[in-house]
């Protein structure tokens, strides 16, 4: 009886040393995706500023330089012209962006898809 309590045991040890083992892997996992989330999150913002940036100055030049080439004949024509063109700019640019942050990719999708695979090896068979 001794032996069949004592094997019981070690296999018992056995099984939860292996939960635990599962268990650490996944969270690892979720903190590499979480990490990756976090470094793709700052490449976009970073890149993101520097482009409206350079655009902007280039628009900025490129406005006044119309300007002054029509300031005798159609100033206030090219400056109503190009705001409202600026502003149709912008509001494309906004739809642009509302729609790439509905697109993100799912999170901890790959800890999920592993998790799913654990359960399936887990479960009693039949």
């Amino acid at each position: 009886m001794a032996e069949v309590t004592s094997g019981l045991m070690e296999s018992l040890k056995r099984l939860v040393r292996t939960l635990l083992t599962i268990g650490q892997t996944r969270l690892e996992l979720l903190s590499n995706e979480l990490e990756e989330e976090r470094i793709r999150l700052t490449r976009i913002l970073v890149i993101g500023g520097l482009t409206l940036f350079f655009f902007g100055l280039a628009l900025l030049l490129a406005t006044v330089f119309l300007i002054v080439l029509f300031w005798d004949s159609h100033r206030l024509l090219m400056i109503g012209g190009l705001t409202g063109l600026f502003t149709l700019a912008g509001l494309l640019a906004l739809n642009t962006f509302r729609a790439m942050c509905r697109e993100r990719p799912r999170l901890f999708a790959a800890s999920l898809s592993e998790l799913s695979k654990d359960r399936e090896q887990l479960a009693p068979r039949l």
